[in-house]
């Protein structure tokens, strides 16, 4: 199964935000990522509910939200109500990471998990059977545009081993700096979804950008790099 192309709105023009939504549905992505930061947790302010009220109208793919927030138990039922399928959380600002992932799951959409790229996998001893998905962050968050990490392609790759040993259903995202250049070794280290914010919408040809990285996601499939 070919890994999903998930392109992030942060790197979007806001003035033409929903016709490029649309643009990056029509090349065959198959989730729409929403950055959330607030200013606090991450040096960014970026969206709230209301924007992704307004992507939730321009698309029928899953909205994937990766909330960069302080406090993000008070927020989960905004974004849901505004049409969130997937909403992520982060390790390290959640005391009580297992009552946020229940109260996602409870609200009926998919919870993950997210790592910055310093923060070890151990941290998800006791919460990686319970949750669905793990977010890798490959850049340290807060703003677009920045390389990816490489260190944390063998960290995704520790991962994939982990929940392939103990046969858990939990998906592994990885999100920042990913290109066309580097979109082979991304899939090779084992991810499942990938988000790719610039090399979308920072390219001219939303539509066609979109489309060769979505075919070349199929093509390593085939070619059988484990994704």
């Amino acid at each position: 199964m070919a890994a999903i192309l998930a392109p992030s709105i942060l790197s979007a023009d806001f003035s033409r935000l929903g016709a490029e939504v649309k643009e990056a549905d029509a090349g065959g992505a198959g989730l729409i990522h929403v950055d959330v930061m607030d200013g606090h947790f991450v040096p960014n302010i970026s969206i709230g509910p209301a924007v992704t009220a307004a992507v939730r109208r321009a698309t029928e793919l899953p909205l994937d939200c990766h909330l960069m927030i302080e406090q993000p138990d008070r927020y989960i039922p905004a974004f849901v109500e505004a049409g969130a399928d997937m909403i992520s959380v982060h390790v390290e600002v959640l005391p009580h990471l297992h009552r946020t992932v229940r109260l996602i799951q409870e609200h009926g959409v998919k919870a993950g998990v997210v790592l910055n790229p310093a923060t070890p996998l151990s941290a998800l001893d006791e919460i990686l059977p319970v949750t669905d998905y793990v977010l890798l962050m490959s850049v340290n968050p807060g703003f677009g545009g920045q390389h990816l990490i490489p260190e944390v392609l063998r960290k995704a790759a520790a991962l994939r081993e982990r929940i392939d040993r103990d046969r858990l259903d939990v998906r592994i995202e990885l999100d920042g700096g990913v290109t066309e250049e580097n979109l082979d070794e991304v899939v090779a280290s084992g991810v499942d979804m990938i988000v790719a914010g610039s090399a979308v919408f920072g390219s001219k040809e939303i539509r066609e950008t979109t489309a060769r990285m979505v075919r070349r996601l199929a093509e390593l499939a085939e070619r059988g790099y484990k994704v």
